[in-house]
């Protein structure tokens, strides 16, 4: 009684946690979807979408991944990119790219690989970068549908021009440009064109830089890009600086002058407006053409110092330098140039410090040579430091491709395992379809042997019934001989006595005589009828075909559900037709029944035997399912049907369609055939 008690209370417990834990699935469910419509509400401000973001993936995680969550979370990711929001795109990233490894999902791993690099690239952690980007592309393969492939090689071409690897950038660049132009990005393809322009500026191919950069304008000015980002100016510029860096001035200021056009750049570009003053004013300076090149100079000099670009005010500088020392005032050129090199040595970066080193190595000529030397130092510095990126980078670019290299041997064992046994399986099945062809063909001779057999027992019981038959005739012949020769003889004697005693006349004896006499002429018809119809017999008698065939009818009768009726045309001599065609017709007739019990689902049957001119029509019909005679595999079955007919020169036809019964012809000639008996 305690057990009974005890397990009782046992399922009582697990139904109410299944019932709580369905609840909770369900609860769980409804809350998703109620925020996957908040999320989907385009009036929502960005930090309430950031929260239903943040809730949406905790319930997430509460409660599994599934592909139903894909999509959320591919918007959550581009969301957080576009927001900026590095630790949320961190987190969720992370979390998708283990579940998406989980399901092989190949696309989305890459996905997830190229969001890891722009967070990477967006927080200035490079080598990250390139490491996170060369995997995602490793495994996108070159896949022109992607839609990330051309920010990866744009964004790994620029991490390189970053560490002064002018060829990978110029590689990725190229490979950029090919892709956005199968998409039709034409900012992508302003990018890319920068980019190369870029590169071939580091390795001082000015005129292919100008080339480059001349497309990146054209392909501005012809689709109206982003003027609010002012691309046009940038272009200009670009194109100014490798004409300064080429020596060729007056092309450089037309540059410059054409992009100081736009009224709007010193209002919502002054870090641009600051560079092209002070580019046109040191291009000028260059020319000796050089009005108002100080005013200039200090303006620039003023923008960036307000907008705290130390860079560029050390350019600034370094400049005013330049120019003071061309009109030999030292002490004016002594002081820019020192308060260049103060503040490179305060943002630490080695070009500035180089620029600044050269530069005061030219305006004080008694530190000349400790300025040498350092600037030596540091430019042997910045040169390992450039060889060990590039190193770094080349290592991560291999190291990568070793990891999809091992993927890919791994992916091809994994191959080679699966065509070994699709091998062995497709050689056992070889095996097993030959052993079941070899036992079909077996019971194949078997069943002809069969059949042959049966035929030889046929044309037996053909044989002894005709011998039966034949006896039977002799028989009937002999007791109508019998009849008419004895009784009826002794008969007619009779009746002559009787006739005889017509000489006495009393009314007894000529009432007895005549009815004597009557009751003799009713045997003597009787007989003769009997005797005549024993004769008629043989001729009535439509041999024993007809009973074989009836007796069949009545077996199918018998034993299957559908009406049959069968109509034997009497005008058809049956012994004088030969036992091969019987044999044929018999078979054929069981053939045709075996079929209409098997596949035709008919409630009724027709069977006829009919004689036309000289020939012998046969036709089973049904009512059945039928089937398309054009696309339905001959079977053995209608096969031995054709041989059959082809060997009694006849001619087979079968019309059938679905729903609408089939009927089998058989037309046979009667002419050709005699009998063997």
């Amino acid at each position: 009684m305690k057990k009974k008690v005890l397990l009782v209370t046992l399922i009582t417990f697990l139904i109410s946690c299944t019932n709580q834990t369905e609840k909770k699935a369900n609860v769980s469910k409804e809350i998703i979807d109620n925020l996957q419509n908040k999320i989907d509400n385009d009036t929502l401000t960005n930090d309430r979408v950031s929260n239903n973001y943040k809730k949406y993936f905790k319930l997430i995680k509460n409660n599994n991944y599934s592909l139903k969550n894909k999509s959320y979370l591919l918007k959550a990711q581009r969301f957080y990119l576009e927001q900026s929001d590095w630790e949320n795109l961190k987190d969720i990233n992370n979390y998708f790219l283990e579940n998406s490894i989980k399901s092989k999902d190949t696309t989305t791993i890459a996905l997830c690989f190229f969001y890891s690099g722009e967070r990477c690239y967006n927080n200035d952690i490079l080598d990250s970068a390139f490491y996170f980007y060369s995997k995602a592309e490793r495994l996108l393969n070159n896949n022109l549908n992607s839609k990330i492939l051309p920010s990866i090689y744009l964004n790994k071409s620029t991490i390189q021009l970053n560490i002064n690897d002018f060829l990978g950038a110029e590689y990725y660049a190229a490979k950029a440009l090919k892709s956005f132009r199968l998409v039709n990005d034409y900012l992508g393809q302003y990018d890319s064109y920068t980019n190369l322009g870029i590169a071939s500026f580091g390795k001082q191919n000015y005129i292919k830089a100008i080339e480059y950069h001349r497309k990146a304008l054209d392909v501005s000015i012809k689709n109206e890009l982003n003027k609010e980002f002012f691309l046009n100016e940038i272009s200009r510029n670009n194109i100014g600086n490798c004409y300064q860096n080429n020596e060729d001035y007056n092309k450089a200021i037309i540059e410059f002058e054409i992009a100081l056009q736009n009224k709007k750049t010193p209002e919502f570009k002054p870090s641009l407006y600051a560079t092209l003053l002070d580019n046109v004013a040191y291009s000028r300076f260059k020319t000796s053409n050089n009005p108002n090149c100080l005013n200039l100079f200090f303006k620039s000099l003023q923008i960036r110092d307000s907008l705290k670009l130390t860079s560029r005010v050390i350019l600034s500088k370094l400049h005013l330098s330049e120019y003071y020392l061309s009109n030999m005032d030292t002490l004016a050129a002594q002081k820019q140039a020192n308060e260049a090199l103060l503040l490179a040595k305060k943002t630490k970066i080695p070009q500035d410090l180089l620029t600044s080193l050269k530069q005061l190595s030219l305006v004080e000529h008694i530190n000349s040579a400790k300025y040498s030397k350092e600037y030596i130092k540091i430019s042997d510095s910045i040169q390992l430091e450039e060889r060990k990126s590039k190193d770094k980078f080349a290592r991560i670019a291999f190291e990568t491709d070793e990891i999809i290299l091992e993927k890919d041997k791994l992916a091809e064992q994994n191959r080679s395992l699966l065509y070994f046994f699709v091998g062995t399986l497709f050689v056992g099945l070889l095996l097993f379809v030959i052993r079941t062809q070899r036992a079909k063909n077996r019971e194949l001779v078997l069943k002809q042997q069969q059949q042959k057999a049966n035929e030889d027992i046929y044309n037996l019981m053909i044989s002894q019934q005709a011998t039966i038959e034949e006896s039977r005739e002799k028989e009937k012949k002999r007791i109508a001989q019998e009849l008419h020769d004895g009784v009826l003889g002794r008969l007619f004697g009779a009746r002559l006595n009787l006739d005889s005693l017509n000489r006495f006349t009393d009314e007894e004896a000529i009432a007895n005589r005549f009815n004597y006499l009557n009751e003799l002429k009713n045997i003597e018809q009787d007989i003769r009828e009997i005797s005549h119809d024993l004769n008629r017999e043989k001729y009535v008698l439509i041999n024993n075909f007809v009973a074989i065939v009836n007796n069949l009818v009545e077996e199918q009768k018998n034993a299957f559900s559908p009406v049959v009726t069968c109509t034997i045309d009497e005008k058809i001599k049956w012994d004088q037709i030969a036992n091969t065609m019987k044999i044929n017709l018999y078979r054929m007739l069981q053939e045709s029944l075996q079929n209409c019990n098997k596949y035709a689902n008919a409630s009724k049957i027709d069977i006829l035997f009919e004689l036309k001119e000289d020939w012998i029509y046969f036709s089973v019909a049904d009512n059945g399912i039928g089937f398309d005679v054009k696309s339905k595999k001959k079977g053995i079955g209608l096969q031995n049907m054709i041989s059959r007919t082809t060997e009694c020169n006849g001619q087979l036809d079968v019309s059938s369609q679905k729903g609408s019964g089939t009927t089998i012809q058989i037309k046979l000639p009667l002419f050709e055939q005699k009998a063997d008996h």
